[in-house]
C-alpha cells in the first residue's frame, strides 16, 4: 500500500491549496460551460490544460474523462484495445479528424494526488511535439512507458482544434460527450485551460528536494487564457454559474461553469498540499464492495442467506505512532457491523474485522470488542444513522470508541499490540452494510463542524491531542 505524504516528505511546500472538487461518476456529476466567440483559428492552434487529480473508485468497464470539449477533444482514463482500463488518453479534434495518444502505463493509485499537464500545439514543426502529455512533471514519451496509440504525426501543422475555443462548443469538467456515461470519479483542483498559448509544465509545479513533483502558485494574466479559457479553484460552494459558485472562474475571464448534481458537500479540503486518508479500493479482492464519493463511502457485498462475504476493507494510511481520530456514519446497518483497525488486509471472504490477532474492532449488535476471533464486553450497540468515532493512541497502544460523541466503556481504552495499523470497516453478516467514513473530509452532511484544532471537519470534536488523518498532521505527529 502507498502512504501518501505532502511534498514527498510531509514538509510545508510554501504554497497551499485549500480546496478540491469531489466528483462521483455514479451521480453523473460535472461542470460545464458553453463557449462564446472570440478565440480565432490562430488562437485555437495551441492551448494548455493543467489540473491536479486524485483517483476515486477504479473501473474496469468504462472510460472516465475529466476534461471534454465538444465531441472529440478530451483528456482522461479509458480502456485499451484489450479491455483494460486506467490508461491515460489525450485526444484533440481537428479538421483532419480526431488524433490522440494512449499511454501504455496504467494509473491506479487512489491514495496520492497527481498533476496532469497537456499541450496541443500544431504550430510546432516537429510532429511529436504537437501533443505533449506529462504526469507529475514527467513527459510520457520519455519516462512513463510511451504510447500504445500514437497519432501525433496525423496532426497537420497549423491546424486548429475544432472544439477548444470554438463558439458554441461545450466544455465539460468531469465528463466527455465522447462515449457512454464517461463521467470521471475522483478529486480535482487547480484546473486551467489557456487558449492561444503553450505554457510550460514548470509554470504549474516543481520538483522538491526529494524529487517529488509539487504545486506552485501560478501567475498568469487574464489574456493568457484567451477568451474562453478559465481557472477553477473550487473554493466556493454555491450552485449558480457565478463568482460564488462551485464552478467560479478565477482567471479574470468570468467564464463561470454551471454545475450538474453538485452541492457544497462536493467541495472538500483534500488537496495535493494536504492529502487526506480515504478507503482503499485496491483492497477489495475478497470484500467485493462498491466505493463512491471519492472513496469515503462503501457498500459491502450482499450475498444472501446461508452465504457469507464478511471481509473487511482498509484505508490508504498506515499508522505507527501518534494519536488519531476518525468517524464513520453507519448509513445502513446489518446488526453485525464492525469498525476498527487492522495490520493486514483480509485473507478470505470469511475473514471479518477482529478475526485475527492483528485486527481489533467493535460489533454493532452487542458493542463487544473483537480480537483474535474472540469477543469481550466493552461498549454499546449501534445501528443505522449512528456515528461511531475511533480515537487511536499509538504512543500508548490504546484504542477508544465513541457512539454519537459519547465515549464507550466509561472512557477506558482497550490495549492493542504495537504495529502499523490501517483504519478498517466491515461486517460479520451476509447482508450489505453502508459505511460513510470521515477522516476529516466527510461525504455525509456535518451539522456542527469541528476540527482537530486546525484541520478536518467532524461531527464531534476530537479528544484533545488527537488529529485528523491528513498529511500535514502526519508530518507533525506521525
Amino acid at each position: 500500500m502507498v502512504f501518501p505524504i505532502v511534498g514527498g516528505d510531509g514538509k510545508p511546500t510554501g504554497y497551499d491549496i485549500d480546496n478540491s472538487l469531489r466528483l462521483d461518476d455514479g451521480g453523473s456529476e460535472r461542470l460545464y460551460f458553453d463557449q462564446g466567440s472570440g478565440d480565432d483559428t490562430t488562437a485555437r492552434r495551441k492551448w494548455t490544460f493543467s489540473t491536479w487529480i486524485k483517483l476515486g473508485n477504479l473501473s474496469t468497464s468504462q472510460h472516465r474523462y475529466f476534461f471534454g470539449v465538444g465531441d472529440y477533444t478530451l483528456i482522461g482514463f479509458r480502456k485499451d484495445d484489450s479491455g483494460e482500463a486506467d490508461d491515460l488518453y489525450f485526444q484533440v479534434g481537428t479538421g483532419s479528424g480526431a488524433q490522440g495518444v494512449h499511454t501504455n502505463a496504467k494509473f491506479r493509485d487512489p491514495s496520492a494526488w497527481m498533476h496532469i499537464h497537456a499541450i496541443f500545439d500544431s504550430t510546432d514543426s516537429t510532429a511529436a511535439n504537437r501533443l505533449q502529455l506529462r504526469v507529475n512533471g514527467k513527459l510520457v514519451d520519455n519516462e512513463l512507458g510511451d504510447y500504445s496509440t500514437d497519432q501525433r504525426s496525423s496532426i497537420s501543422q497549423n491546424d486548429e482544434d475544432d472544439f477548444v475555443g470554438n463558439n458554441g462548443q461545450r466544455i465539460n469538467i468531469g465528463y466527455s460527450a465522447n462515449g457512454t456515461s464517461s463521467f470521471y470519479d475522483g478529486y480535482m483542483v487547480d484546473t486551467h485551460l489557456l487558449i492561444g498559448t503553450a505554457k510550460a509544465y514548470t509554470d504549474f509545479g516543481e520538483f522538491n528536494d526529494n524529487g517529488v513533483w509539487i504545486p506552485i502558485k501560478t501567475s498568469f494574466a487574464s489574456s493568457d487564457y484567451g477568451t474562453n479559457g478559465f481557472k477553477l479553484e473550487y473554493k466556493q460552494t454555491g450552485t449558480s454559474a457565478n463568482s460564488s459558485g462551485i464552478g467560479a472562474d478565477t482567471s479574470g475571464n468570468d467564464n463561470h461553469f454551471t454545475v450538474q448534481n453538485l452541492n457544497a458537500q462536493n467541495v472538500t479540503t483534500d488537496t495535493p498540499t494536504n492529502n487526506f486518508c480515504t478507503l482503499n479500493p485496491l483492497d477489495n479482492y475478497y470484500a467485493s464492495s462498491t466505493f463512491s464519493e471519492g472513496n469515503v463511502k462503501m457498500v459491502s457485498a450482499s450475498t444472501g442467506s446461508g452465504t457469507s462475504t464478511n471481509a473487511f476493507k482498509t484505508s490508504t494510511f498506515g499508522l505507527t505512532s501518534g494519536k488519531w481520530y476518525w468517524e464513520a456514519k453507519l448509513s445502513n446497518a446489518t446488526g453485525y457491523d464492525q469498525i476498527g483497525i487492522s495490520q493486514l488486509v483480509a485473507s478470505s471472504t470469511s475473514d471479518h474485522l477482529g478475526n485475527s490477532s492483528s485486527a481489533y474492532s467493535i460489533r454493532g449488535d452487542t458493542g463487544n470488542f473483537m480480537n483474535n476471533n474472540s469477543a469481550s464486553s466493552y461498549g454499546v450497540s449501534f445501528t443505522t444513522n449512528d456515528i461511531i468515532s475511533v480515537a487511536l493512541d499509538l504512543d500508548n497502544n490504546l484504542i477508544y470508541f465513541y457512539k454519537n460523541g459519547t465515549v464507550m466503556n466509561s472512557g477506558t481504552g482497550k490495549s492493542i499490540s504495537a504495529g502499523t495499523y490501517f483504519p478498517s470497516f466491515g461486517k460479520q453478516d451476509p447482508a450489505a452494510v453502508t459505511w460513510e467514513v470521515n477522516f476529516g473530509n466527510p461525504a455525509f452532511s456535518i451539522s456542527s463542524g469541528n476540527t482537530d484544532g486546525k484541520y478536518g471537519n467532524f461531527e464531534y470534536a476530537p479528544p484533545s491531542g488527537y488529529y485528523a488523518l491528513c498529511t500535514k498532521r502526519l508530518a507533525e505527529y506521525g
